[in-house]
Order: structure tokens, then sequence, then C-alpha cells
């Protein structure tokens, strides 16, 4: 925050008081009242309307000498406190805080937020509790014919939102100031205090979200739209224990004056894109309260460049875990918070950062959102939640890494879960969905690693990437690349010292895209070798009866398992197998030729060979399910690899 130096003097009515210090201030520019009204379009005749906003002199107040932290101005405003000393006013001994408004724009902003007052006030309880109140103006002529405009607004004693997280005892001592307790903790559907401080941190931060929601809400039912939601500009109050959405000097209205059938169109799709733009700054405010790391601005820039570059938010995490976990200060408290409850966080703070305005979550769906809401309230999920829960939950059992049987069970189960329920079965939604870098996740077929075979070369393969793009919008033709890095680890100290000469091998293949269906061949259970098989029983059956039961029964639209379900056909050409190595084992052909049969070992069959891929069951802008000849189900996420310029 960059306040401005002060200098004035104990008596407001002797000397021009305020003596701007700041560097970064250019030449103040100031109009008087008449020339204002005639200049600018938002000006308001504050006069009309004493009921709501009074007119104060500079003698009514007894300026302090200091100023709060929290208190930002801009580079063309002076701020200070005071307390209100005339008798006469229902303020009377009344701290306050006089924003001096210098240039023209900070004058039209002192003035807009008059004017909104009036529209807020007739909710005068949310408006109190909401906004940070505005009690009047001080307009004075100065030395040379021009006028000064000092907004009178409400004084909250404490910090803004940015300043709150950038403390290092934050967490705490924000709990104290809003004194938490059991029935605040409700609100949002809690029932206990204390805790992990992840647990902690999560509900403090659902109660400022909720809060903050409720305020921005309020402005939208208005017909007013913030435009300017920032940590910095939002306090919290510890009197009322609410959040404040500012002074809102640059709220704008949703409809332009005039109520023609022909601006009917056009007013709807400003009121829309005014709403979407509030809700994209409240998805930066959450990944900031989060992610902590976030308020790093290099961190931050890092984040808002891969928005812009139309990257879709629902592969933030994807993105954000190769930047959060090296040199985290704070550890990973906020990835966890969001991976929780079947990773509602990320869902909504994607819903709050859609690429597309329309698809952006209002204020009152935000609010039922699962994220936002505790154990004790009851949630219907949407499907599109249903099935974000289902994916992050196979997501992070791939991240274990050790793969026992019942690991491997759960992502079976999951995996046919989200292929019950995919939403894009058409061969044409998959052209839209299909390119673009997929990295696999978790193959449900054979897995061999290195540790109890003895091979000819130990090859450790690192990450294996699944590449498809479109050779031509006039046809259904695909291309497919698929690209396994590993290293080549020489001696015999491989178990400690995993570096290595390192190699990639390359697999392309062209494929067409066709419409089929699969199918779902049921045994007979009455045939001997079931009734004498000591294995466990049959896994459709054992779906079939999960999605019977009451957790599934709504959610599955159909009500029996299935005899054949759509997914798209894939249909391959030849493919083209090349390899690197590096020195110096480029040099010798049989290292090379047992560096390959040693990949192609550890790697499904269907990535070395993608002949072997047949069809596809499930995608969406963030997961991607295919299956081989063999019935194994290939488990990938969209790859959001960082460049660093």
């Amino acid at each position: 925050m960059a306040l401005c130096g002060l200098g004035f003097s104990p008596s407001l009515e002797s000397v021009e008081f305020w003596t701007v210090q700041c560097s970064s201030l250019g030449k103040a520019v100031a109009l008087s009242d008449s020339e204002m009204k005639d200049n600018d379009p938002l000006s308001v005749p504050v006069e009309e309307d004493s009921m709501h906003v009074m007119r104060f002199k500079r003698s009514d107040f007894k300026t302090l000498d200091r100023v709060s932290v929290g208190l930002g101005g801009r580079a063309d405003e002076v701020v200070y406190e005071a307390i209100v000393k005339d008798s006469s006013c229902p303020l009377y001994n009344t701290k306050v805080v006089l924003r001096r408004l210098n240039s023209v724009q900070a004058q039209r902003r002192g003035r807009r937020a008059i004017e909104v007052l009036k529209k807020l006030l007739r909710r005068r309880v949310m408006y109190h509790s909401y906004s940070m109140q505005v009690h009047g103006y001080v307009s004075t002529p100065t030395s040379d014919g021009h006028g000064s405009f000092t907004l009178v607004h409400g004084y909250h004693d404490s910090f803004s939102l940015r300043h709150w997280l950038q403390q290092s005892d934050w967490l705490p001592t924000l709990e104290a100031t809003l004194a938490l307790d059991e029935e605040c903790v409700r609100r949002v559907g809690d029932d206990t205090v204390g805790g992990p401080a992840v647990s902690r941190q999560s509900r403090l931060i659902r109660i400022l979200l909720r809060d903050l929601l409720i305020g921005v809400n309020y402005l939208h039912s208005h017909g007013l739209a913030h435009t300017e939601l920032r940590l910095e500009n939002v306090h919290i109050s510890p009197v009322d224990r609410h959040i404040k959405v500012g002074i809102l000097g640059n709220a704008a209205d949703f409809y332009k004056d005039g109520s023609s059938s022909s601006s009917l169109d056009n007013n709807m799709d400003r009121r829309l894109m005014m709403i979407a733009f509030d809700m994209r700054c409240v998805g930066f405010m959450m990944a900031k309260m989060v992610l902590r790391e976030l308020m790093d601005p290099v961190i931050f820039m890092k984040f808002k460049s891969f928005l812009t570059k139309g990257n879709d938010p629902a592969c933030l995490r994807e993105f954000l875990l190769q930047i959060l976990n090296k040199n985290s200060s704070s550890g990973n408290a906020g990835l966890q918070i969001l991976d929780r409850n079947w990773g509602a966080g990320w869902n909504l703070l994607s819903l709050l950062l859609a690429s597309k305005p329309s698809k952006r979550i209002s204020c009152v769906d935000a609010l039922r959102h699962p994220f936002l809401c505790g154990p004790r309230w009851r949630v219907v999920p949407s499907m599109d939640i249903i099935r974000w829960g289902l994916g992050s939950t196979a997501v992070r059992i791939t991240e274990e890494y050790i793969y026992g049987q019942p690991q491997r069970s759960r992502l079976a189960h999951f995996i046919e879960l989200i292929e019950m329920l995919n939403p894009h079965s058409k061969p044409k939604n998959w052209l839209k969905f299909l390119p673009g870098k997929w990295r696999l996740l978790y193959c449900t077929g054979r897995h061999i690693g290195l540790t109890l075979r003895q091979p000819p070369v130990r090859v450790l393969v690192g990450d294996v990437h699944l590449t498809v793009s479109r050779a031509s919008t006039s046809n259904t033709s695909l291309s497919f690349t698929s690209d396994v890095c590993f290293s080549v680890m020489i001696g015999n100290d491989w178990p400690h010292d995993k570096s290595g000469v390192n190699g990639y091998l390359q697999v392309n293949s062209l494929f067409k895209l066709l419409a089929g269906r699969r199918l779902y061949l049921k045994e007979d259970k009455t045939s001997d070798r079931d009734r004498f098989s000591l294995s466990q029983s049959n896994p459709q059956d054992s779906l079939l009866k999960k999605l019977s039961g009451k957790k599934w029964k709504k959610a599955i639209p159909f009500k029996e398992f299935p005899s054949s379900l759509p997914a798209p056909k894939l249909v391959s050409g030849d493919i083209e197998v090349t390899m690197s190595l590096g020195d110096p084992l480029n040099q010798n052909v049989d290292m090379a030729r047992n560096v390959v049969q040693e990949v192609r070992t550890q790697v499904p069959p269907e990535i070395f060979d993608l002949s072997k891929l047949v069809c596809g069951t499930y995608v969406d802008s963030r997961l991607l399910v295919l299956h081989g000849v063999n019935g194994s189900a290939l488990l990938f996420t969209r790859s959001c690899v960082y460049e660093d310029d």
C-alpha cells in the first residue's frame, strides 16, 4: 500500500492543511462544484437529499495525528482520520475517515459513491453490514477559484483483507478479531471450532467468502456491479464482524438510461458481462486467500498468464502443482483445502474463473456450492459436481503411487463410475475436447517395475504424454503422438543414485474417429467356472450393487447395468517409432535395443503400440479415459506445463 505523507495544522479553519508528499502523485487538479456538475455526467446534486448525505464543514472535524495502516489511498487521494466535534451533528464524537480527492477522476468516484448510496439505502441494514458507510462530504472553494471535494466515510479500525493475509500470525489474530464461536461457524454449516491449522484456515476462508459473496450479491440485486473487487479494497470490521466491500466509487449500473425494446438485449448482455467480471475478481480473491503463495506478484503473474492464454481453469491444479511445490514457505495447506471434499474447492475456483463469462457461477449458486457449505448442511450436488468429485478422487489415488490391491480396486471402480457418467458420447464432441496434451496417470493393466527383476539395463520411466492434434477441420482424422521420457541408470548404485543418461521414445500414428458402442458382456453365473471359483465376484456385479444403493441411485441415469454404452471408436493407421539416447549410449546398438525392450516392458502396451487403442469412454476439459484392445483403461489428465520465459 502506498500511503501519502500528510502535513496539517491543528486548526482546520486557518489554513489549507492537506500537503501531499507522495512522489508518485502527478499534478493535482480540482474543479468547483458548478464546473464538476457541468463536466461530469456522474455528478449528483448531493444537496437535494440531506436525509442520507450530510454536507460538512472543515470546522466540524478534529484531525488526528495518525493514519491506520489498513486505510489505503490511491495516488490521487489523501487519507486521514478525524473526530466529529460538532455537537449538533448526529455523528458527534465519532471517529470518521476523511478522504480528499484531488484529481478529476477521484472526484468523480466520490460523487458516484454518494449517488450509489441513495440506491442502496432502501435496505439500510444490508448497506451498513456489507458496505463502507458514506456519511457525507466536504466541498470548499480554494484560492484559485476551483473547488475541493472530500468524502467522509466510516472508520472500521481494521486492516484491509490484503494486510490481514500478509501478517505472519494472520490466522489466530483474525480468528480473535472475528470472535469465532460455535454460533459463528454454524453460518457455514460447521459445528466445531479449533482443530488442525488446515481445518481452521478452511473454516475461516469459507466464512469470509460467504460474507463477501453476500455483499456482492447485495450490489447485484440492486442493479450495480462493483468493478473493483480486490483484497486491498475489502475491509473486515471487528464491530459487526462483516466484510465491507468498499466505498463503491466505481460501481457501475447494469442498465443504461432508457427502456426501449431495442435496448433490452444490450442491457441484458451488459448485466451478464458486469456480473461475470465481478465473479472473476472474486475468483482471484479466493485464490489468494487459499493459496497464500499467490500473494507474491511474480507467482500471481504466472497464475494470471495461464488464464489469459486461454487455458481451461479446470486444469489449474495440474498447473499450480508445478509452481507451488517449489520453495513454498507456507507448505501445502492451500492445496489440502482445495482437495478436500472431493476437490470441491478446485471446482468452485474453476467456475469463478471460467474462460467464457456466460459459464461463470453467480453469487447465489456459489453460496450453495459444496465448498462453502459445511458438513451440517445437506447439499444436493449437480451431475457436473459428481463427475468432478469422482475424477478428483481418482487423481488423488494415483498420486499415492503405491498401488496395492485396495488402491487398484478403488481406481478401477472410480474409472467405471465416471465412464457411466460420460457427458460426451458423440464423436463430434470428442473432436472438441480431445486435441491437446495429456499426461498418463494410471493404467488398469499390468504394472512391471524394477524391484523384483534383473533386466539387462536399468531404465527409470518418467512422464508419459499423449499429444492429440487434429489433422484437418474438414474431417475426423486425428494425429496421436505418445512421448515417453526415461533415464538409463548405469552402475550398481541405482537404488540410491537415480541419475543417468536421458532419453525419450516417441510413437506417431493417425486415427479416425467413428461412432461406436462399448459392449458389457454378461457371464453366466451358473457356469462351472464361477461355481467352483474362489476368486472375487464379477466387478460389474459389484459395481451394479453399488449403483443401486441410495448414494448413487439418483445420480446414475439408468436403473440397471446396460449391455452397451456409446463410445467413439478409434481406427488407427500405421505407426512410427523413434528413440533418442544421450552420449555415450547412442553409439551402442545392442544397448539401444535393450533400452527399447525395457521401456516397452514398463509402459502400457497401448502407449508403445498406439494401434492397440480401440475406443474412448470418457472425456471432458480435464480428464480422458481410453481403452485398449485387451480391455485395460488408461486414465489421462490434461497437461499444463509451465514454460518459464
